[in-house]
């Protein structure tokens, strides 16, 4: 039985990693990236962010029995609202930096007369080499923020003893820790030099991908703002 409750937390994690505010911040993170590694590396690093934030506050709840209001958890989520509106102005902000469109003319020779024709040459996107993932922890840390009350309340609710509140938020993490960093794999497919070439629908996938990040952060800040 307890093996039983095991994998299904650990299949909780895993799922709750696929959610659409968790895709939205991981596909930004990782359209950076040019390497599938690099970018399953930055998805355990946001699970890791996001457990330290859930375990931390479920530290708080169970074992130090501190109290948080339910209003405070939506002040929470408007927090994760904000990180995603920062987070795709930051990368939109990025790509149009480093984003290059060549303009330039060549003469050419047709029989006597000579034409001049307008080139445009589009460097596409330009990904970030540096090895660090500070960015997806921090990202995964202010995450961990939404949807941490209702972790700790079925942990609380359903779970005989402290320790088995707190163990069941360690699994479920390990689990988020794995889907995210499957899911980071996944979404940088699309991102990698050595998979497509075509830079154009590179660039496409970014706008796209921000832009829902974008809308997605506002519904949210809007959402739990005006209640």
């Amino acid at each position: 039985m307890i093996t039983f409750s095991l994998l299904l937390t650990i299949y909780a994690g895993f799922t709750h990693a696929f959610e659409a505010d968790h895709l939205l911040a991981v596909s930004n993170i990782v359209s950076q990236r040019d390497h599938i590694w690099s970018s399953i590396k930055d998805g355990i690093f946001w699970g890791l962010g996001h457990s330290s934030t859930i375990i931390l506050i479920g530290v708080l709840m169970i074992i130090f029995k501190v109290g948080i209001s339910e209003h405070s958890f939506h002040y929470f989520e408007a927090t994760v609202g904000t990180m995603l509106v920062g987070l795709a102005v930051y990368r939109l902000i990025k790509f149009f930096r480093n984003s290059k469109v060549v303009i330039h003319h060549h003469t050419h020779s047709h029989g006597a007369g000579k034409h001049k024709h307008i080139h445009i040459h589009y460097g596409g996107v330009q990904h970030s080499h540096q090895h660090t993932h500070s960015l997806a922890y921090g990202v995964g840390l202010i995450h961990g923020l939404a949807g941490s009350g209702a972790l700790v309340i079925i942990a609380m609710t359903n779970i005989k003893s402290p320790a088995e509140g707190v163990l069941f938020l360690v699994v479920f993490s390990l689990g988020c820790i794995v889907g995210m960093l499957v899911a980071a794999g996944l979404f940088s497919i699309p991102f990698s030099k050595k998979l497509i070439q075509a830079p154009i629908l590179q660039s496409i996938l970014v706008i796209v991908t921000s832009g829902l990040c974008l809308a997605y952060g506002g519904m949210v800040i809007y959402n739990n703002l005006n209640i």
